[in-house]
């Protein structure tokens, strides 16, 4: 199934896509932390085979929202493509590069971007996105780590590459963490119906493609990258995993 909010900030409705229908989700709740703990995908399966949610026609004109409503973590991994490592003139790391974005830079797909004051080096990075769908803690093999992914999505890491390099003590977050800088949707495509091995991701800039590349070039998969960070962190539900950018 397919998670999306449409509608003005503040005001975005919950919906589900189940075999081409749209159904209004929020008798089950909006999707952050609470839906994903509570097995709100279960719910919504389960309303949908009774009958019980009511089937909704969204114009085609009405906002996209981020379809994550809330989230208590923005983890992002770098350079996790062997072409955009070897770009950026770094040996492949041995282990998951990792760095943080705070909570508000999450935005909708399409939303105007504000770009950070004094910025001269705003740059994009097309990526694939976990949602973490149960906590997750000390995960002992890949199978487990990809049991606590509740689903998928589409990200922009923007950044400001010379707050991230140049004035930043060697950690990446100063670049980071302007609000809006991190684009998220228009939908999350929920586990069970999503395989992250192979999928091509792109990228365009003012209708000039910059990045075209695929998942299977990445160095670690989604279920190391979540069975790392576990060694490491708790991993809540509705935790947002930024999987790394390939080259471009």
């Amino acid at each position: 199934m397919k998670l999306l909010r449409r509608g003005e900030l503040g005001y975005e409705t919950p919906l589900v896509e189940i075999d081409g229908v749209l159904y209004d989700a929020s008798p089950v709740g909006d999707f952050g932390p609470e839906f994903w703990a509570s097995g709100g995908v279960r719910k919504l399966s389960e309303l949908v085979e009774k009958g019980r949610l009511t089937a909704v026609n969204i114009d085609d004109n009405i906002r996209y929202g981020s379809p994550v409503a809330t989230t208590s973590a923005v983890i992002c991994i770098g350079q996790n493509y062997a072409a955009h490592a070897a770009e950026s003139g770094a040996e492949p790391p041995k282990s998951p590069i990792v760095f943080l974005k705070t909570p508000n830079t999450i935005a909708g797909p399409n939303d105007t971007v504000t770009i950070a004051r004094g910025s001269l080096k705003t740059d994009w990075e097309v990526e694939l996105g976990i949602i973490i769908g149960s906590t997750a803690a000390y995960c002992d093999s890949l199978e487990d780590a990809a049991q606590h992914i509740g689903g998928y999505v589409l990200a922009n890491d923007l950044s400001e590459r010379a707050f991230q390099l140049e004035v930043s003590g060697g950690q990446w977050s100063k670049g980071k963490c302007s609000p809006g800088y991190m684009p998220l949707g228009p939908w999350i495509v929920t586990a069970d119906e999503f395989n992250p091995a192979d999928v091509r991701l792109r990228s365009w800039v003012n209708g000039e493609s910059r990045q075209d590349s695929r998942t299977a070039d990445m160095i670690f998969s989604c279920a190391e990258i979540v069975r790392d960070l576990s060694q490491y962190m708790q991993l809540e539900p509705g935790d947002v995993i930024s999987t790394g950018t390939p080259q471009g």
